[in-house]
């Protein structure tokens, strides 16, 4: 996983998303056999009112802290679950050919159980055209492609988020927070690193921390 994989995988994480990275996509050829037809950079998916619960030692929830507002950029449905088909890219935020393909998208639909088979194609025709699509059992789909800057000339019809904006809510996330993440170790290599900048209180960090 490359770095900006890694960062943006956090950021979708602690946004409340379930995530998978670098997806692949089999696709059978005409004349036989298969290939690898692309690696989809991350999947995730959001139920609605995720958070992050701090619970209060004991049997009673009533002083448990959560942590659930999500980024504005992401534009997060309010009351639908939410699945996110990602592109990402340390220049230009666009999606790449196969992001489009309707048998690349047709296959990650029907492998997360986004929409019924039957249901699919259309799906993929809205995701196509629109760049997002409402499945069948009520739930939303988008392309977001993130990178460092956004794409010249007209608007494309997809989401983008800006890797600044992926690393300056993840700074601001530890900085808010810092009281209760001070105290914990992380596996996410990206979180992790983060978290041991701000440990180190020198620099930029140390002003984050206040």
């Amino acid at each position: 996983m490359d770095n900006a994989v890694a960062l943006v995988q956090t950021y979708l994480r602690l946004n409340g998303y379930f995530t998978v990275t670098e997806f692949p996509v089999i696709e059978a050829m005409r004349r036989g056999g298969h290939r690898t037809a692309t690696d989809i950079d991350v999947l995730a998916f959001r139920f609605p009112h995720a958070g992050r619960l701090v619970p209060r030692e004991g049997r009673s929830g009533t002083r448990d802290t959560v942590i659930d507002a999500p980024d504005p950029a992401l534009g997060v449905p309010p009351d639908a679950p939410d699945m996110l088909i990602g592109e990402v890219k340390e220049g230009r935020a666009e999606l790449n050919s196969a992001a489009t393909d309707p048998a690349v998208l047709r296959a990650v639909l029907v492998r997360f159980g986004c929409c019924r088979q039957p249901d699919v194609d259309a799906t993929v025709q809205d995701l196509v055209r629109h760049g997002r699509a409402e499945t069948s059992p009520g739930h939303t789909t988008r392309l977001v492609a993130f990178g460092a800057h956004a794409p010249e000339g007209r608007s494309p019809r997809y989401s983008i988020v800006l890797l600044e904006t992926v690393t300056t809510y993840l700074e601001s996330y530890i900085s808010s927070n810092w009281d209760v993440l001070r105290h914990a170790e992380f596996k996410d290599p990206a979180f992790g690193f983060l978290v041991t900048l701000f440990k180190s209180g020198h620099g930029r960090w140390k002003a984050h921390r206040g």
